[in-house]
C-alpha cells in the first residue's frame, strides 16, 4: 500500500507462517517484491495445491503480527488531507478531479473524495488504516493492477497515485491520470517506462502538486 511501510509487519507475518508451517520463506527477499497479490509470493515457497490454504492461514496471521509494525509513509495523511480538503475552499467551483497513493480519489463541487484501492485483503487494509489513524472515504481490496480499473471507475476517480508498474497499468486502464511515488518496489525509471503521467519522490510531494493540478482545473 502506498500510504504505509508494510515491509515490517509482512516479514514478520511470513516469518510467524514458515515457523508455523515448517516451510522456509526468505522473508527477506519476500518483501523486496511487494505489490502483487499473495499467492503469487507464495508460490516461490509452497506446492500449488497449497497456496489456497496456506494464504487463507497468512490472512488469519496477520493481524496479530502485521498491524503493529507497520508504520505510515511520510506524507500519508497530508496526502489523504489535501485530497479531501478539495472543494472546502475557494478552488473548488465545480472541477472535477482526482486523487491520491493507492488510493484514488474524486473531487467534485463539494469536495474531494479519498479512496484505497489495494491488492491486499480488504479486512487487514483496513485494520492497518484505522491503527495508523488514516481515514480514507473507502477501501477496496483483492484488486492487482488493471484489476483496479474496476474500483476507479466505480468510484469515478480521475488520478490513481501507487507505487508499482502495476498501479500505473491500474490507472492507465481506467482512464485516470497515472501519479506514480518511487517509494515501492519499482523506482522512478520503472514508473516512467510503464507509462506513469507524473512521477513523485515520496507522497511529501503529493499535496503540492494535488494543489497545482485542481488549480489547473478550476
Amino acid at each position: 500500500m502506498t500510504l504505509i511501510d508494510s515491509r515490517p509487519g509482512i516479514k514478520a507475518a511470513y516469518q510467524a507462517l514458515a515457523e508455523e508451517t515448517g516451510t522456509f520463506i526468505d522473508a527477506d527477499l519476500a518483501i523486496t517484491r511487494l505489490g502483487p497479490p499473495l499467492e503469487q509470493e507464495l508460490a516461490h515457497w509452497f506446492p500449488d495445491d497449497q497456496i489456497q490454504p496456506v494464504g487463507d492461514r497468512y490472512r488469519a496471521l496477520y493481524p496479530t503480527h502485521a498491524i503493529a509494525p507497520t508504520p505510515a509513509l511520510p506524507g500519508a495523511r497530508e496526502a489523504i488531507a489535501a485530497v479531501r480538503g478539495y472543494g472546502t475552499g475557494p478552488e473548488a467551483d465545480g472541477a472535477r478531479a482526482g486523487a491520491a497513493g493507492v488510493d484514488a480519489g474524486r473531487a467534485g463541487a463539494a469536495r474531494g473524495r479519498a479512496i484505497v484501492v489495494t491488492a491486499k485483503h480488504e479486512p487487514n487494509a483496513k485494520l492497518h488504516l484505522a491503527h495508523l489513524g488514516i481515514e480514507p472515504d473507502a477501501v477496496i481490496g483483492w484488486l492487482w493492477a488493471e484489476a483496479k480499473a474496476e474500483a476507479l471507475r466505480e468510484y469515478g476517480a480521475s488520478v490513481y497515485v501507487g507505487d508499482h508498474v502495476g498501479d500505473v497499468r491500474g490507472a492507465r486502464t481506467a482512464g485516470a491520470l497515472a501519479v506514480a511515488v518511487a517509494t515501492g518496489p519499482c523506482d522512478a525509471d520503472e514508473l516512467r517506462a510503464a507509462g506513469a503521467d507524473v512521477v513523485l519522490a515520496d507522497l511529501t510531494e503529493f499535496p503540492a502538486w494535488w494543489r497545482a493540478y485542481v488549480s489547473e482545473l478550476a
